[in-house]
């Protein structure tokens, strides 16, 4: 999964090498904190959220694939 978000977010930014996620495996759940720079923040955002909106669908559509649950976080 932390594949296929940096794969999309990648495609999305201008700057891809400053392109970090971190995953966090809690008891139920799969946090992803993504970091991008602060000049990309606003391309993967998107207008009112819909991109991010986005990667949140499929990922969450990949993890109940898997029978798990994650969730994405963007970090300024």
């Amino acid at each position: 999964m932390k594949d296929l978000i940096e794969f999309v977010v990648k495609a999305l930014v201008d700057d891809p090498s400053e392109v970090r996620i971190t995953e966090i495996d809690a008891e139920r759940v799969t946090l992803f904190e993504l970091r991008v720079s602060k000049d990309d923040i606003g391309k993967v955002i998107g207008k009112k959220g819909k991109t991010v909106g986005a990667i949140r669908t499929i990922l969450n559509a990949v993890s109940t694939k898997q029978g798990k649950k994650a969730e994405l976080e963007v970090i300024e």
